[in-house]
């Protein structure tokens, strides 16, 4: 079953603006950047008031959203150097920050093999102190629209099954 790529990235982007703040592509690059959709959770405990904090804790994401015809290794590269370059500036560490993780997601028609592979094997992570101040770690996944078929690196295996999902209320 094909999907028209169109119709599946407003799914997407509807589904991602429950949760994270939605940045259009405009003017932020050249490359077929669709959106970026930035996610931010601070959770704290406190001990009868709260003057006395018990912990505090960050998770952040950061998801770049790329749509195409077709994804050549080229453009692939290109565009997940641009997630790791953009996203690390972004990056606030500090000894209450556990992780902001940087999303890389691929939406096509097709892929050439080199380039799902390219797609499949990319990592990068970073620790700020020595993990005491939280971790970066990249995610990525090739979201083939002709065979309804997600490809992804180790760390993005959750993007497989929340792909997986969105493939199927399509269905």
């Amino acid at each position: 079953m094909t999907l028209d790529r169109e119709t599946f990235l407003a799914v997407v982007e509807d589904s991602y603006s429950a949760y994270y703040t939605i940045h259009q592509n405009e003017g932020m690059t050249e490359l077929p950047l669709a959106f970026r959709a930035d996610y931010y959770s601070r959770d704290e405990k406190y001990w009868f008031t709260k003057s006395v904090k018990i912990w505090a804790n960050e998770t952040n994401e950061l998801c770049y959203v790329f749509c195409a015809p077709h994804f050549d290794l080229e453009t692939a590269e290109r565009c997940l150097d641009y997630v790791i370059e953009d996203a690390q500036p972004r990056v606030k560490p500090h000894k209450e920050h556990q992780y902001t993780n940087f999303k890389a997601v691929f939406l096509a028609d097709s892929f050439d093999e080199a380039a799902r592979k390219a797609i499949m094997k990319r990592r990068f992570t970073k620790n700020y102190k020595y993990s005491l101040h939280g971790y970066s770690m990249l995610m990525t996944a090739a979201v083939d629209l002709s065979d309804c078929s997600t490809a992804a690196n180790k760390a993005g295996y959750p993007l497989v099954k929340y792909f997986r999902k969105l493939f199927d209320a399509r269905k």
